[in-house]
């Protein structure tokens, strides 16, 4: 169930800004940055590139794309 929060004009600003080049929702955006916030404070040995290939990896899982990761390999 959704709930309400308030937030300040400054940061409701940014994320109508990165919301439209992500191409999310602001709310989508706000949701985002909570994941990765939340992923980086219970991780803190992880790198922000770390934590948003692991979170695409399970949505990729999610969407049923299984792939061998090679370990090394840039993309």
């Amino acid at each position: 169930m959704p709930t309400a929060i308030r937030i300040s004009e400054e940061l409701a600003t940014e994320a109508k800004i990165f919301s439209k080049i992500e191409h999310r929702s602001m709310t989508g955006q706000i949701e985002h940055w909570a994941t990765i916030g939340k992923c980086a404070e219970e991780n803190p040995e992880l790198t922000y590139e770390l934590i948003k290939d692991m979170l695409i990896g399970m949505q990729e899982l999610d969407n049923g794309e299984r792939t061998e990761y090679q370990f090394g390999s840039t993309q």
